[in-house]
């Protein structure tokens, strides 16, 4: 009998394709094909198509009348989409990445703790005061890289952002949790977090529960600048 041949499904086209042009394999400007991806991938070409479609919402390529399908450049990319802050954690641009994201949280986080002081409701800020005792527990430890504390973590960040009461920060939860994920399942969480980090940790979420705004804040942001200083110096 002959030897079947095997064909690439849709999730394994976009993660191979999206991967290839995050990592640089396929720059901007690239031309690509139906036809020519439908041979790579051994794939029908409902099934390239669709896997294009994806990758077009990414913002990774576009297609073009008489063109075809181009890669498009960074500045074009979906950059908050799980999948490429996943793709970019593997490239040679993880550092600079890591650093970007780091960024985004300390303009984001401060003022999400400042408001979560004023607006949560009293449940939500002893859970917050909560997940933040478990976290300096755990961190106590040497257990930062466990994964009782990654759930812990990103537990605590969701929360934060949501009963700051600003829907625009809430849609940042997913990516923030891809960002912690992304960390400690690349080994780059220490399991003995950096100094202070665990105290200001637990100072943001002590000053959240006693509806203390501007200490919310400032601990926030001493937090995410010793994390800052971590990933910088990885």
């Amino acid at each position: 009998m002959p030897t079947p041949v095997t064909t690439a499904s849709h999730a394994h086209i976009v993660e191979t394709l999206g991967r290839r042009i995050v990592g640089g394999e396929l720059p901007a400007g690239t031309g690509l094909t139906l036809a020519g991806l439908e041979e790579t991938f051994a794939a029908s070409r409902t099934v390239v198509r669709e896997a294009v479609r994806v990758l077009e919402t990414h913002g990774l390529l576009t297609s073009r009348r008489r063109v075809g399908i181009v890669v498009r450049p960074l500045a074009e990319w979906d950059v908050l989409n799980a999948d490429i802050i996943e793709w970019s954690l593997d490239s040679s641009r993880r550092r600079d990445v890591l650093i970007e994201l780091t960024e985004l949280r300390i303009a984001v986080e401060p003022v999400a703790a400042r408001l979560a002081a004023e607006r949560a409701d009293p449940v939500e800020r002893e859970e917050l005061l909560r997940w933040a005792t478990l976290l300096s527990d755990l961190g106590g430890k040497g257990l930062g890289d466990s994964p009782e504390y990654l759930d812990a973590d990103i537990a605590y960040h969701r929360l934060l952002l949501r009963v700051s009461g600003n829907p625009l920060f809430v849609k940042l939860s997913d990516p923030i949790a891809e960002i912690l994920r992304g960390r400690a399942v690349r080994g780059l969480t220490p399991g003995v977090p950096r100094v202070g980090t665990l105290e200001a940790h637990l100072a943001t979420a002590q000053a959240i529960f006693d509806g203390r705004g501007a200490d919310a804040e400032a601990s926030a942001r001493e937090h995410l600048t010793l994390v800052s200083d971590e990933v910088e110096g990885a």
